[in-house]
């Protein structure tokens, strides 16, 4: 386990686990993220034949290591990413964390991912399995140092060089709660929506009036109906199931209870704002924040 400058007890918690080895994690590099520096640290104190790199915030299913060994062997692939069941409980996570998940599943679709004649490339850096081998060849997270993206680019640059990868949900073996707190959340997004997708500004348009059209549509059609002006009011409660339905099914790929996937709506307009706020950190200010830690954008 690295530790990268904790202020809790997570140091004295993990040291009190027998077989596990705790290192701190070096200065980083001018131009080096802070998990990228960490990641790095914690690679070159590593001697397996495969190194999974996972974050403190994950949980492991038991047998789920094995599982992925096997299936990174099976499918002959050098780099093997999760994508983890996401918990969620605030209102906040609920409304927000489908709809985010559901368009990373429409941007970085798996079958294109997971295709090498495809130049889509894809992870999650909460769970990366990599072949050792391949790893130090290509360079690892030293090649992708300065990205805030550090999953994501490595997948990309496995891809390149023609290695084979491999990226689908993690039912099963691995879950996480990515944010405790409004908001880290807000800081979190903040720091990622505008990296992750190529038109930010347009994409929070179209979001913000699928959320207008959903929210307009239910409420004209209701009041025509109670007024008893039947046909158009049918006609604006169409027109809702219509937009709705097509919202459902895109939100459904996301793997999130139904409990959440039927509170998102609002998350259409909190997945706009901060797509917007993330833009103008990233593109205009030029700088993202992380964990007390401020980064340039990438070039």
């Amino acid at each position: 386990m690295v530790d990268d400058g904790s202020s809790d007890q997570t140091r004295a918690i993990a040291e009190s686990f027998a077989g596990v080895r705790v290192i701190r994690a070096a200065d980083a590099a001018n131009g080096t993220t802070g998990k990228c520096n960490a990641l790095i640290c914690g690679a070159a104190a590593a001697r397996a034949e495969w190194l999974l790199f996972t974050d403190a915030d994950t949980v492991h299913y038991p047998g789920s290591l094995a599982a992925a060994v096997h299936e990174a062997q099976e499918r002959g692939v050098d780099l093997l990413s999760y994508s983890p069941e996401q918990e969620v409980a605030s209102w906040s996570e609920q409304a927000l964390m489908p709809v985010v998940f559901a368009e990373l599943a429409q941007t970085f679709p798996p079958g294109r991912v997971n295709d090498p004649a495809d130049p889509a490339a894809a992870a999650n850096g909460q769970y990366i399995l990599v072949r050792r081998e391949a790893y130090e060849k290509l360079g690892g997270h030293k090649q992708v140092a300065g990205s805030v993206l550090e999953d994501v680019e490595l997948a990309r640059l496995f891809k390149r060089s023609g290695r084979k990868i491999w990226f689908r949900h993690g039912a099963g073996l691995v879950r996480t709660r990515m944010y405790r707190s409004f908001p880290a959340m807000l800081e979190g997004w903040t720091k990622n929506l505008a990296l992750l997708f190529r038109h930010p500004v347009p994409l929070a348009a179209l979001r913000m009036l699928e959320f207008f059209m959903i929210v307009g549509l239910l409420c004209a059609g209701v009041v025509l109906m109670l007024q008893r002006h039947y046909w158009p009011g049918g006609v604006f409660l169409a027109l809702w199931l219509l937009v709705y339905v097509n919202f459902l099914a895109r939100v459904l790929a996301a793997h999130f209870p139904w409990k959440a996937t039927l509170m998102s709506v609002p998350g259409l307009a909190l997945f706009s704002f901060l797509l917007l706020r993330s833009y103008i950190h990233s593109q205009v200010r030029g700088t993202v924040s992380w964990k007390g830690r401020t980064y340039l954008r990438n070039p």
